[in-house]
C-alpha cells in the first residue's frame, strides 16, 4: 500500500462530494423516514426546478444530514426524453454518488485517459472531445460508465447549488444540533462493495486523485477493505466474504460494484440505539464501537453508527480535521501509483 503518492499537477479539482443517491418506491415514505429517524426535513427538486413535460422533476427530494447532501429518487417518476431512466424498484436502497468538480471539461478528458468512459443523463456514451450536457443543454454534467468505473458515479460543476448549504462560500460544519435524535457529528464513510478492487482504485485514486489511507479487515461486515480519501469523503471499497449479507448484495449487482452503506460518526451509541428502537429498527451487527442496522427495518439500507474514526481517517489529526471541513485541500486529480 502506498499511503503517500506523488500526484501530477492537473487543471481540474475534485471539490467535495455532490450527493449520495438512494432509490425508493415512495418519496413520501422516504421523507417520513428521514424525519422520524434522522430528525431532518426534506425538500423536493420541484422547489428549485419546476417540472416541465420534457423534463419532469417530481422524481427527487433532497435531505441535508450534517455534512451530507442526500438525494432520493423514485425511478418510476424519472423520465429523460420521454424514457424512464431506471427500472422501478419495490424496496429502497442506495444507488450511487458523485462529486462537484472544478474544471469539468478537463476532468472529462482525465477520465478518458484513465480508460473511463462517460455518458449523459440519457445514458448515451460520449464519443467526442466535448463532455455531455444536461437535458436542454447549458450545464456540463455526466456519469461514469459503470463497466469502467464500477458504478454510475455522477459529476457536477462546482458552484452554488440551491438546497445544498455546503455550496455556500465559507461554509463549515457546525456543532451537533441539540435536537438531533441520533447525535450525528459527521459522516464517517461510505461503503462500496466490489469484486474488482483494482478497477475501483483506478477510478478513485488514478482518475480522481484520491489517496489510499488504510487496508485491512472489516470483521463486522466480513470484508477485506481499502479506505480511500477523495476530497472531503472517506470511501471504503470492500471485498465481501462469501456467505455474508454483503456478498449476497454484491452478487445482485455483479459485475458492477454496489453502493452498500453509509456510516455516521456519533458520540453515544446507546442514544442512537434507544432512538432507533422506538422506530422498530433492529441491529444486525454490533461491536463495542459500532452498530449496523437491519436493512429491512431501516428503509432498505444497513446504516452504520460508530464512535470511532476509521484507521487512516485524516480527521484523526489536527491538520486532517481542517482539511475535511474546508475546500482548501480538496483532491487534485492525477496518476497515483499503488
Amino acid at each position: 500500500m502506498n499511503n503517500s503518492a506523488s500526484k501530477e499537477p492537473t487543471d481540474f479539482r475534485v471539490a467535495r462530494l455532490f450527493h449520495p443517491t438512494a432509490q425508493t418506491p415512495d418519496l413520501a415514505q422516504t421523507e417520513q423516514w428521514f424525519a422520524s429517524a434522522f430528525g431532518r426535513k426534506s425538500t423536493p427538486l420541484t422547489a428549485i426546478l419546476p417540472s416541465k413535460p420534457e423534463y419532469p422533476t417530481e422524481y427527487s427530494t433532497f435531505t441535508v444530514i450534517r455534512d451530507v447532501f442526500f438525494d432520493s429518487i423514485d425511478p418510476k417518476l424519472h423520465f429523460i426524453n420521454g424514457r424512464q431512466r431506471y427500472p422501478t424498484v419495490q424496496t429502497p436502497g442506495l444507488r450511487g454518488l458523485g462529486w462537484y468538480i472544478d474544471g469539468m471539461e478537463n476532468f472529462y478528458h482525465a477520465l478518458r485517459r484513465n480508460g473511463i468512459r462517460c455518458m449523459d443523463l440519457s445514458d448515451k456514451v460520449a464519443e467526442g472531445d466535448e463532455p455531455p450536457l444536461s437535458p436542454g443543454g447549458g450545464v456540463v454534467t455526466f456519469f461514469a460508465v459503470p463497466e469502467d468505473a464500477g458504478m454510475q458515479y455522477q459529476f457536477f460543476r462546482e458552484g452554488p447549488f440551491p438546497l445544498d448549504p455546503r455550496a455556500t462560500p465559507g461554509w463549515t460544519l457546525g456543532p451537533v444540533e441539540a435536537d438531533d435524535p441520533l447525535g450525528i457529528e459527521h459522516c464517517s464513510h461510505h461503503t462500496i462493495l466490489t469484486s474488482q478492487p483494482e478497477r475501483a482504485l483506478r477510478f478513485a485514486v488514478d482518475a480522481l486523485g484520491g489517496t489510499v489511507v488504510h487496508q485491512g479487515r472489516n470483521e463486522l461486515l466480513g470484508t477485506a477493505s481499502i479506505f480511500v480519501t477523495v476530497a472531503d469523503v472517506l470511501l471504503e471499497y470492500a471485498v465481501p466474504d462469501p456467505g455474508t449479507p454483503a456478498h449476497a448484495d454484491l452478487v445482485k449487482h455483479a459485475p458492477n460494484d454496489s453502493y452498500y452503506a453509509i456510516t455516521w460518526k456519533v458520540s453515544d451509541l446507546d442514544r442512537v440505539e434507544r432512538h432507533l428502537a422506538t422506530l422498530g429498527v433492529g441491529i444486525r451487527e454490533r461491536s463495542e464501537q459500532t452498530i449496523v442496522t437491519r436493512p429491512d427495518s431501516s428503509h432498505g439500507i444497513p446504516w452504520g453508527f460508530t464512535t470511532a474514526l476509521q484507521p487512516g481517517d485524516p480527521r484523526g489529526t489536527p491538520s486532517g480535521a481542517s482539511a475535511f471541513s474546508t475546500l482548501d485541500d480538496a483532491s487534485e486529480g492525477g496518476e497515483v501509483s499503488q
